[in-house]
């Protein structure tokens, strides 16, 4: 039985995650809840699953009051999440954070000798080496928790690396795979949030919008499975049926395969290494019919193109990246600059970055706090 804290329990991997859980009564026990600010969402959690302790990002004293007097813990402040993921009663920490919220509460995880599995790709874009090296000191597992890098990893750890030749991470093209260049640059938030496959946030659905999503996901593979970036391409895949397809040498391919279900890696990344039935619905191939594959247009998406050249860089330009690109998708999501000026704010701050030799946290941490100062101000500059 694993003792689980499930940090975003009301976003779209927390609440994905709690439907594996019920379904698995007899491997998993819930220990804690995490919520910023859908208090009413996990307030029904609560009542549900009944977890020894609760963090919620505000402080709502009505709320607060009714969670504990449902005999829940409440943790209020910073310091809440990284509470939740080192308690001494849980074994298994599910990052499903937002953005740079999950790197804290994962590191202290870790040096609490906590497995963790991990959906916020931010942690490992902004500190892969920190993290990975730490959990190898520690002798814990970093599990993914994606559709895409969860069987590449399962499939991975039983192969030689010698025998890869590259792997490929399809990706849907978001709502303007068809958009012209011109268009796009009168994208509304409302537009870019109209994702085809998947319903997410709305940060990380920006991110699939601009395809930052799959070049961040580009970087975390770099740290999950060992490999070069260089040994990693991205195609667009309309259907989203295709998650992930491994080269040999021999230039054979293996794709892994299913309906667009993130139940389904949750609980192939929670029961790992078994194999155990799902709710998910089995794929008929017949009614998919056809797969399309394309090359993704750098010129329309460049934001892909940027995070290849942050991981190639390393360093602290992958923190820079990010922290330029999350204060892109926030001013666009309020209406201050258009959806193309996101990868333009990107790329200027990454132009404007020295890149340290030095990539211990208080590193990481300082080029994070530049690349949020540096992008305000270039947002600041080109604001409506």
């Amino acid at each position: 039985m694993k003792r689980v804290a499930l940090l975003g329990s009301t976003g779209s991997i927390g609440t994905n995650t709690l439907d594996v859980l019920a379904d698995c009564p007899d491997r998993f026990e819930l220990v804690s809840l995490s919520a910023g600010r859908n208090v009413a969402l996990l307030l029904e959690q609560v009542k549900r699953f009944r977890p020894k302790r609760v963090y919620i990002a505000e402080d709502a004293s009505d709320v607060v009051s009714e969670l504990r007097a449902l005999g829940t813990e409440v943790e209020l402040g910073q310091e809440g999440l990284e509470i939740l993921a080192t308690d001494p009663d849980v074994d298994l920490v599910v990052n499903g954070l937002v953005a740079g919220l999950g790197l804290r509460p994962t590191v202290a995880a870790i040096r609490a000798g906590k497995d963790v599995a991990i959906a916020n790709k931010e942690t490992l874009v902004v500190a892969g080496q920190v993290v990975t090296e730490l959990a190898t000191d520690r002798g814990i597992q970093l599990i993914p928790l994606d559709s895409e890098l969860t069987p590449l990893w399962q499939t991975l750890e039983k192969i030689s690396p010698s025998k890869v030749s590259r792997i490929i991470l399809p990706a849907s093209g978001g709502p303007f795979f068809d958009a012209t260049l011109e268009s796009m640059v009168s994208v509304t938030p409302e537009e870019a949030l109209n994702h085809p496959t998947w319903k997410m946030g709305p940060k990380i659905t920006v991110d699939s919008a601009t395809l930052m999503n799959k070049g961040f996901e580009v970087i975390e593979a770099t740290w999950f499975l060992g490999l070069p970036e260089t040994k990693i391409d991205v195609v667009i895949h309309r259907q989203s049926i295709i998650h992930c397809l491994i080269e040999y040498v021999d230039g054979s391919l293996q794709a892994h395969m299913s309906m667009p279900d993130m139940r389904l890696p949750i609980q192939q990344a929670l029961t790992h290494p078994e194999t155990l039935p799902s709710r998910a619905a089995p794929l008929d191939l017949v009614s998919v019919g056809t797969l399309s594959f394309h090359e993704p247009d750098l010129e329309r998406f460049p934001c892909l193109a940027l995070s290849y050249e942050a991981a190639q860089e390393g360093g602290t330009a992958p923190a820079v990246l990010n922290a330029a690109n999350e204060i892109g998708v926030y001013s666009f999501l309020d209406g201050r600059i258009g959806f193309m000026d996101v990868p333009s704010v990107v790329r200027k701050a990454l132009d404007a970055h020295s890149n340290g030799v030095d990539c211990d946290l208080d590193a990481i941490f300082e080029a994070d706090r530049w690349g949020r100062e540096k992008a305000e101000g270039i947002v600041k500059t080109i604001s409506r």
